[in-house]
């Protein structure tokens, strides 16, 4: 009789719940067996591989695991023998990255080889090469997002997620919290795109402030930028004044001149949230003038200009088709070396169906608002993606489609409320769509049909009815 079967349901074996996972004390005697038998090269770099959260290819094997005992030169082939016996092959590569082999150690394997790592005193020195290795991982995706590679630059810090995030928690450091601080700001401060344009707002907030109140030292301006962005991403313009005030003079003492122009920006995106258009301009100019050509962090040229039509649309119409003139030359002069800027194409969108509708071609706004939810939806913006969904739905509503636009505010409440927490209130410029598509549905609010259309984007969601809308 098979022994597991005859084993009494009253009388389980053994578990661990190791990484949030159940163990059974049978497979981690087994990955135990499967260690000893391994030569002395096997065993130590088993053990250091153990410091991965997720999957790694050899590049980040050689980074943090080839040193002393096991030099660089030796790494490859001891790999090799390693990876039948502790590591799974993983298919995790994204489009257009070169091939190459990926692994993840299951947890079994993981947890004897960090038990023999800590027993063998070399964690100390694992874990902060494996942080290194994590800035240079988040620095990496940063400057694929400022050279246009942005879906590459998302899809990369998603994948490595697992162990930024782990680089990022201080208090999981082998000496002191406070040791790697420092590594942990960097990296949250170098992944803005992912918390601020990809819809990660709240983890990026979560993070940002969870490292800030462990570093030993002034905290650094473009990590008080960020902090400040984030709050306004979260519908607190007021909690970003003070740490747009304490961002500036962090700049100043640092001498960060390339923070300016970004905290110039973010004074003009603050604007704009508050519906101070003039003020919103003002502000978008002087961060162009104080920009780089191409700025190392933060929003683009061809960004800030887009920001800056935003603020002019609904008040100087020539301006703000001049400024996305001016955004679409600044693309032109990169693009034989750099990608688009998805977000600030997104938002150009917006603007441009804004400028359309005011001049009365419903069809035509429609059709750049649907590009701008698009866009938005592509690089995971939920603010971006609201916004362009209410104004579509005005536009649906005035066209006389009534249940599709009752379709999208459905979908856009239910973004909203699964996103965001019940003190969110949407940016002044967003909220003007959303009122004018209500008023055009309020006589019919009462109509069974339009409710149960209300009710069924709701359940669709955005994505479907971009597809359709």
């Amino acid at each position: 009789m098979d022994p597991v079967a005859a084993r009494p349901a009253e009388q389980p074996a053994s578990v661990e719940h190791l990484w949030g996972e159940p163990v059974a004390a049978d497979q981690l005697a087994a990955a135990e067996r499967g260690y000893l038998d391994c030569g002395p090269a096997e065993r130590l770099l088993w053990e250091r591989l153990s410091v991965f959260e997720g999957a790694f290819g050899p590049d980040a094997v050689r980074e943090v695991c080839a040193y002393g005992a096991l030099p660089a030169e030796r790494v490859a082939e001891v790999l090799e023998r390693v990876a039948p016996l502790a590591l799974l092959p993983v298919d995790d590569l994204f489009d257009g990255e070169p091939a190459g082999p990926r692994y993840w150690m299951p947890h079994p394997m993981r947890a004897v080889g960090a038990r023999r790592l800590t027993a063998r005193g070399d964690r100390g020195a694992v874990v902060p090469r494996h942080r290194a290795w994590c800035v240079k991982v988040a620095r990496r995706a940063a400057d694929w997002w400022q050279l246009g590679r942005q879906i590459d630059a998302r899809d990369l810090a998603l994948r490595e997620l697992p162990g930024l995030a782990a680089a990022m928690d201080p208090t999981t450091a082998p000496l002191s919290p406070s040791a790697e601080a420092e590594a942990a700001v960097d990296i949250v401060v170098s992944l803005w795109f992912l918390w601020v344009a990809c819809g990660r707002v709240t983890e990026g907030r979560t993070r940002l402030r969870h490292a800030l109140a462990l570093h030993p030292g002034p905290e650094p301006a473009r990590a008080l930028w960020l902090a400040a962005f984030l709050e306004l991403e979260s519908g607190r313009p007021e909690e970003a004044d003070p740490l747009l005030s304490r961002a500036w003079a962090a700049a100043v003492r640092d001498g960060d001149e390339a923070c300016f122009g970004m905290l110039a920006h973010l004074r003009g995106a603050t604007a704009l949230y508050r519906g101070r258009m003039r003020e919103a301009a003002e502000e978008f100019r002087e961060a162009l003038a104080l920009m780089g050509s191409e700025p190392e962090f933060g929003p683009s040229r061809q960004g800030c200009r887009v920001a800056l039509a935003l603020a002019l649309c609904r008040t100087d119409p020539e301006g703000a088709q001049e400024a996305l003139d001016e955004a679409d030359r600044e693309y032109d002069a990169r693009r034989a070396w750099a990608g688009r800027d998805l977000a600030a194409d997104a938002w150009a969108h917006h603007a441009r169906a804004e400028l359309l509708a005011w001049d009365g071609v419903p069809e035509r706004a429609a059709e750049y608002a649907r590009r701008a939810l698009r866009e938005h939806l592509r690089i995971g913006s939920a603010v971006g993606a609201a916004c362009a969904a209410e104004l579509l739905a005005q536009m649906r509503a005035l066209d006389g489609r009534h249940a599709s636009a009752a379709h999208l505010l459905g979908a856009v409440d239910l973004l909203r409320t699964s996103v965001f927490d019940t003190s969110y209130r949407p940016a002044a410029y967003c909220a003007g769509p959303r009122g004018r598509g209500e008023a055009a549905l309020r006589d019919l609010l009462d109509d069974p049909e339009l409710r149960r259309a209300y009710e069924e984007g709701a359940r669709r969601g955005l994505f479907a009815l971009s597809a359709e809308a």
